[in-house]
């Protein structure tokens, strides 16, 4: 019986489950959007949503410049630059649109722009979206993404904005022709 051990085996030894995750995360953390097994986006759900709640507790440290943190500041957030960097790997290489490599520090993302952007938030980083079955062996895909994604969150506030200056001049010149409509009747 399994009682008291959490987590799923898929058929791995502990060492090539560690490095599967430990990609799987870095992954996420340079993309903000994966496709993966749906058990395997519940597994890493836990170890990426704990690698950022370490960046969270920090504070303000996380995401402050390194010159203007006192020495207690810098020691803090070195101690969990070193935690997270025992987990993650430190750099990750992503593919831009023109086809050129461009390698990003992991750890840094993590420590600047997700925490920073996560701060407020009391867990529930990320989410899963179902995709439907592989080809081949009928396993369940999903996406896995960040709740609070950059570029999706400003193009949505961006709509929004757009469409309530679009509607206010349309309530302005009703009002408008229900004011002259009052003062022709009166």
């Amino acid at each position: 019986m399994r009682h008291n051990n959490a987590g799923r085996k898929f058929d791995r030894n502990t060492s090539s489950r560690k490095a599967m995750f430990r990609n799987l995360t870095a992954n996420l953390v340079l993309n903000e959007r994966i496709e993966t097994t749906e058990a395997k986006a519940k597994e890493l759900r836990r170890v990426a949503e704990r690698l950022i709640t370490k960046a969270i507790r920090l504070g303000e440290i996380s995401y402050t410049p390194q010159e203007k943190l006192s020495e207690v500041d810098k020691g803090k957030r070195l101690a969990t630059k070193r935690i997270i960097s025992a987990f993650l790997p430190r750099w990750g290489t992503s593919v831009a649109k023109g086809g050129e490599t461009k390698k990003v520090d992991l750890v840094e993302k993590l420590m600047l722009d997700l925490a920073k952007r996560f701060a407020k938030r009391p867990g529930g980083y990320t989410r899963t979206v179902k995709m439907g079955q592989r080809r081949g062996d009928n396993a369940p895909l999903v996406i896995i993404e960040f709740v609070d994604q950059a570029g999706a969150a400003e193009g949505e506030g961006g709509e929004k904005k757009a469409k309530t200056k679009k509607a206010a001049p349309k309530k302005a010149a009703a009002s408008k022709k229900t004011a002259k409509a009052a003062a022709a009747a009166g």
